[in-house]
């Protein structure tokens, strides 16, 4: 199992959006320290397994963050597995979990899996509707954030803004809260200085969006997030 703590930046990709192969080479020999494969819609078995094959033929980290039982495949280096914590509905906490481990508990590797405490913060975003999300104070997510690490005891706090660019000092306030619990923030990320910005505080940085609008600008937040963790020696 890969360990999140180690990671400063990540590139999300969605495998219902396309990207040729001499992006991808890119995107996976760019210094990242690894890719994550996921989205909230349009997420099939095949579109899941087709970027997975080609993703194995570079040596880096790859990931599937699961989003929907049907598109669960075999042969990924680790599985994220997101527990919705602002959701109203506690099927997005518990439910599909659990329906998950009922059919595929014969087969999980369990060391392969990692738990995210999501924070989804764009009332915009699909996401948002889609798993019934409320939308949060600031002292809300505080205490969301705290639970994850002092009640569930979860390895990852996940600020979510999904297409668009957070609040910063949120997410320093957040950063202050955490000592066990990885803070990963994504969403909006369309320069290296947000990306800087946000690698001030967080401990991982999921750049997404961006690779699709903008593929240099995407491939330059390695170095800007890079370069903020070895200024400051890590999150403040």
């Amino acid at each position: 199992m890969y360990n999140i703590s180690e990671w400063d930046h990540v590139f999300k990709l969605d495998p219902n959006k396309t990207i040729t192969d001499a992006d991808l080479e890119k995107i996976c020999t760019s210094g990242t320290d690894a890719v994550i494969v996921g989205g909230t819609d349009g997420v099939t078995f095949e579109n899941v397994t087709d970027l997975q094959e080609r993703l194995e033929n570079y040596d880096i980290p790859f990931v599937l963050e699961v989003s929907d039982m049907e598109a669960i495949a075999p042969g990924f280096d680790a599985y994220f597995i997101p527990l919705v914590l602002n959701s109203g509905h506690k099927k997005w906490m518990i439910d599909v979990q659990h329906q998950a481990i009922k059919e595929y508990a014969d087969v999980i590797e369990w060391q392969d899996m990692l738990t995210e405490g999501y924070c989804v913060l764009n009332p915009e975003a699909k996401v948002f509707e889609r798993t019934d999300c409320s939308l949060p104070y600031e002292k809300d997510v505080l205490a969301y954030a705290q639970m994850a690490e002092h009640i569930f005891r979860l390895p990852v706090f996940y600020m979510e803004y999904s297409g668009t660019y957070g609040d910063p000092d949120l997410v320093k306030a957040v950063s202050r809260q955490l000592e066990n619990t990885s803070l990963v923030y994504g969403g909006g990320i369309t320069s290296e200085k947000q990306a800087s910005e946000m690698a001030a505080f967080a401990d991982v940085i999921v750049v997404g969006d961006v690779i699709y609008d903008n593929l240099e600008i995407a491939l330059k937040t390695v170095e800007a997030v890079k370069s903020m963790k070895m200024k400051d020696g890590g999150p403040s």
